[in-house]
């Protein structure tokens, strides 16, 4: 199996040169430093395609230079809108591993299904996840929920990403047994990161003056349960979505009430209903990152992003 699909490479490689290069060269700007045991030929290393930024880090973490990583989501691109190119989903048909979250991006489970039946990860699959409190426009139904539906944002937790890389080791070690032993050096070097990260946000956040986190769309629900906060989101788990008049209203008499000074908005949407709810209330409007993708112009990684979340939340959370 493994040969036919080098073979299938082979056949496709002058339609995907271009768009595998630069995919190439974007996972190699932001990859972290990690172990290896030994010098692989490109041609020869397992093909991973990663479906957004945080799987591509954990990827890139995992097996450093002894496999290829591309991203399906390019930089500036809202990862909730992708819709994949055709050489993207030969991409996916020709990769040894996809790493994805089931549910965050239907293009990409559409092709999953079609093309990579049996070689995909759904990085949340086994992990803690929480139920969806508001639907798609931003209202709560009857219950509290929305049926069915789970929140997919996992990788907020520093501790859920250490989860996602052993199951990327996992993985791995089966598709390229011979460097099982540097997959599994590398995955412990980023739980040990991630637990570092883990500790710095429960010491830095752990005595907060305000408790309630009001965000433009419901990202941050594994950060919020995982230190301590209540997340209000003023729309629901697509930021696309527009929130209605009441929803609005409803948000503000929270602010009001629990007296909260800092409304976030992200990076890759735009911030005019935060900045009106903010304007209309007194609050301030600081950006908090949902590390759904990278800026173009950025030199950042996880974990410098989420440092700097963290010192937005200290701020805006009022912690001592």
């Amino acid at each position: 199996m493994r040969l036919n699909r080098l073979l299938a490479v082979a056949v496709l490689l002058p339609v995907l040169a271009a768009c595998a290069s630069t995919a190439s060269e974007q996972s190699a700007s932001n990859a972290p430093a990690s172990s290896s045991s030994t010098s692989t030929p490109a041609a020869d290393k397992p093909k991973v395609v990663a479906a957004f930024y945080p799987l591509q880090y954990a990827a890139q973490s995992v097996g450093g230079d002894l496999v290829n990583v591309a991203n399906l989501t390019q930089p500036g691109v809202e990862p909730h809108d992708l819709e994949l190119s055709a050489q993207q989903v030969a991409e996916i048909a020709e990769a040894d591993l996809v790493l994805y979250i089931k549910g965050f991006q239907p293009a990409v489970d559409e092709a999953i299904e079609q093309q990579a039946a049996g070689r995909a990860i759904d990085v949340s699959a086994g992990l803690a996840l929480l139920a969806a409190h508001e639907d798609e426009a931003g209202h709560a139904d009857e219950d509290g929920h929305e049926h069915g539906m789970q929140d997919p944002h996992v990788w907020l937790n520093p501790i859920n990403m250490a989860l996602i890389g052993t199951a990327i080791k996992d993985r791995l070690s089966d598709i390229d047994s011979a460097n099982a032993a540097a997959y599994m050096s590398n995955s412990e070097a980023l739980r040990t990161s991630m637990t570092t990260l883990d500790q710095k946000f429960s010491s830095g956040l752990g005595s907060c003056t305000i408790t309630t986190m009001v965000v433009s769309h419901e990202a941050f629900a594994y950060l919020a349960e995982a230190y301590g906060f209540t997340q209000v989101g003023i729309s629901g788990l697509s930021p696309e979505a527009e929130p209605s008049p009441a929803r609005i209203k409803d948000v503000a008499n929270i602010v009001t009430q629990d007296g909260v000074t800092t409304v976030y908005y992200e990076t890759l949407v735009d911030p005019k209903v935060a900045q009106t709810l903010a304007d209309e209330t007194g609050a301030t409007t600081a950006v908090l990152d949902p590390l759904e993708g990278l800026q173009p112009d950025s030199d950042g990684d996880y974990i410098s992003v989420m440092e700097s979340n963290l010192a937005t939340l200290k701020a805006g959370q009022a912690c001592s």
